[in-house]
């Protein structure tokens, strides 16, 4: 009877923690689906400008989202202690940090923005575009990254409904500038009644200062409400640096920065050979990786709940509590992903005709995204072993996988299989697959070895 009302009590916990974080991921994914809508409507240069740059995107966001890994992985378990001044205290370094980082970043990205597309290879017509769309992006990149880092403190003390709300308006000031910014005025009929819509006709440069001022808007406004947290608000704290903090944060971010920043660097190359194949196959891998996204949103919502309460047990030196939440985890995670799986197996064709209406790109995007429907379960129990890992600090490890994965595999055999082989995005795409299914081989050994729960340890070694 007590397990059962303890399984009970965990499922709502974990089910409380991960719907925000889920909701939160599917707005941003239906904007990003509004948002290659729109500009896809301008065009297949219009969309292959936009998204030429979209790995180097992710190469950035990963970097400054592991600074977020340590300090959640710090205040998880500094609240599973029960010791809220410890989790007061790291706020305050998060704070820090993310004025540092926001500020080198920002200078980084607007200084080589002009280089970007050249070094992915876009094609000659579109590099401008793709460097000032690029360039615009990044004006706001110290409240992107103070929303990234803070986000993720609010997360690991329990908070995830702030930061989907916060979500929720930056979304929305997105699609609405959208609406206004990229297209021209222009005659519009709602319900039969016609009307004049004003618009600035800026196209892809309106899409990207949409962007930027909801990015702006979500900075500020996470900061400001973390800034009135009545647990962990950093005011009257010290800001300067306080080495027994950063020194345990940085030393679990570190190896989460290196994996995600090479495997990022591992998209950018992956990209980059898949933009030397051509517009067409271009447009359709952008397409297919943002309907793939809205797929993964089961995945990640529950990477973030599990990476907290992993945390939190480990803070209490809880082990039954630890063994108890990853097998409750990964059956629900994999039924989810299965669910999500064979629903973007079925829905690929009409999702894809979505953003384009060039039959040779459907077909392509319909088939790259069938094949990576059918490895999502296999992804989904790698992503929910390595969120436990990460929330109790273990992050060299999920860095060794993903580093071999992506470069061992996805790399080496795309350039195998493009550039020397000529084969096209199909072959690209069975790389990846490739490279998530070694992923799950990995995580599985350490899953069945304990080798991802540090309590384990501690007890075969008392």
């Amino acid at each position: 009877m007590r397990t059962r009302i303890l399984n009970t009590s965990m499922i709502a916990t974990i089910l409380a923690l991960a719907w925000p974080t889920m909701l939160e991921q599917l707005m941003q994914t239906a904007v990003q689906y509004i948002d290659t809508a729109m500009v896809g409507s301008l065009g297949t240069q219009a969309t292959a400008a936009v998204g030429a740059t979209t790995t180097v995107n992710w190469l950035i966001g990963s970097s400054v989202s592991a600074l977020g890994v340590g300090f959640l992985s710090f205040i998880a378990r500094a609240y599973g202690a029960g010791d809220q001044k410890a989790a007061s205290k790291a706020v305050s370094q998060a704070v820090l940090v993310t004025a540092i980082v926001g500020t080198l970043f920002t200078a980084l990205t607007l200084g080589l923005s002009g280089l970007v597309p050249v070094w992915m290879q876009v094609d000659e017509s579109i590099q401008e575009l793709a460097s000032t769309y690029f360039f615009i992006l990044y004006l706001p990149m110290l409240p992107r990254a103070a929303s990234i880092i803070l986000g993720t403190a609010l997360r690991a003390a329990g908070d995830t409904k702030t930061p989907m709300k916060v979500g929720v308006w930056v979304n929305i000031i997105n699609v609405v500038l959208n609406f206004l910014l990229i297209f021209p005025t222009r005659p519009l009929t709602v319900l039969g009644v016609t009307f004049t819509m004003p618009g600035a006709g800026m196209g892809v440069i309106g899409a990207a200062v949409a962007s930027a001022i909801a990015f702006a808007f979500g900075g500020i406004r996470i900061t400001m409400v973390l800034w009135k947290h009545p647990m962990i608000s950093p005011r009257g704290s010290s800001f300067r640096p306080d080495m027994a903090i950063l020194k345990p944060c940085l030393k679990t971010a570190l190896p989460n920065m290196l994996q995600r920043f090479g495997t990022s660097l591992g998209y950018v190359a992956f990209a980059a050979m898949i933009n030397s194949l051509g517009e067409v196959a271009t447009a359709a891998h952008t397409i297919a990786n943002t309907v793939e996204s809205a797929f993964y949103i089961p995945g990640y919502g529950m990477q973030t709940a599990a990476a907290t309460l992993a945390g939190n047990a480990y803070g209490a030196n809880d082990k039954q509590r630890m063994n108890e939440l990853a097998r409750m985890f990964i059956p629900i995670e994999i039924i989810l992903m299965i669910l999500s799986g064979g629903a973007l197996f079925l829905l690929a064709p009409p999702l894809v005709g979505i953003f384009s209406d060039s039959a040779e790109v459907i077909e392509l995007g319909t088939t790259v995204l069938r094949m990576v429907a059918l490895s999502e379960p296999f992804y989904g129990f790698s992503i929910i072993v390595e969120g436990m890992m990460l929330g109790v600090g273990n992050t060299k490890q999920p860095f060794a996988f993903n580093i071999l994965g992506m470069w061992g595999v996805r790399i080496v055999g795309t350039f195998i299989c493009t550039q020397l082989l000529s084969f096209g995005l199909v072959s690209a795409w069975a790389c990846m697959i490739a490279h998530n299914l070694l992923l799950f081989v990995l995580f599985f050994y350490c899953y069945v070895s304990k080798k991802w729960n540090p309590l384990e340890k501690q007890a075969a070694s008392a």
